[in-house]
């Protein structure tokens, strides 16, 4: 059994309009091969945008990078392989032959692992910041952005509420 912590995220390049042939087409194969310790997350990096044509407004997906998709795997012969010789894959990003993982910076940047955040508030709670250069000071939530990690606090500063942006992590729920 393969360690999951080995598990790196790389870039393959596909030709264009067959990302979704290439994610579905590797997953069925990793799923008959019994790959999955090695072959652990398929994603094309999507994103939701609002489009108004003739009047109408709708959500559409989109791909954030067309002719590319991540896969989170570890380098084997076997799994190198099995995704090189996918029909509509070209390779995988980088030089040479040598796939390349991402960064953690990369990972995080492109957004192609989301990371969910529990907060033991709620908009209307009683906060205390517990870092940055307002630490000490108490106030009420006013909205929380998780997907942006986030949180609006409303301070009474000099008398007068003033609100403040933070990050969800340097604010605790008082007690």
């Amino acid at each position: 059994m393969a360690d999951s912590n080995q598990a790196k995220w790389y870039v393959v390049h596909t030709y264009s309009g067959y990302e979704n042939k290439v994610a579905s087409d590797l997953a069925k194969i990793v799923e008959s091969r019994g790959m999955q310790d090695y072959i652990q997350d398929i994603k094309i990096p999507m994103e939701t945008v609002t489009e108004v044509k003739d009047d109408v407004t709708r959500e559409v997906e989109r791909k954030l990078l067309p002719c590319y998709v991540f896969i989170k795997m570890i380098v084997t012969n076997d799994s190198w392989y099995v995704v090189r010789n996918i029909r509509g894959c070209t390779g995988f990003v980088g030089p040479g032959s040598k796939p390349v993982p991402l960064t953690d910076e990369e990972v995080a940047a492109l957004g192609v692992e989301k990371h969910s955040v529990e907060v033991g508030y709620k908009v209307g709670d009683n906060v205390m910041i517990i870092s940055g250069p307002l630490k000490g000071y108490s106030g009420k939530v006013g909205s929380i952005d998780t997907a942006n990690n986030n949180v609006s606090v409303v301070l009474s500063m000099f008398g007068k509420e003033t609100p403040v942006e933070l990050e969800l992590d340097q604010i605790s729920a008082e007690q």
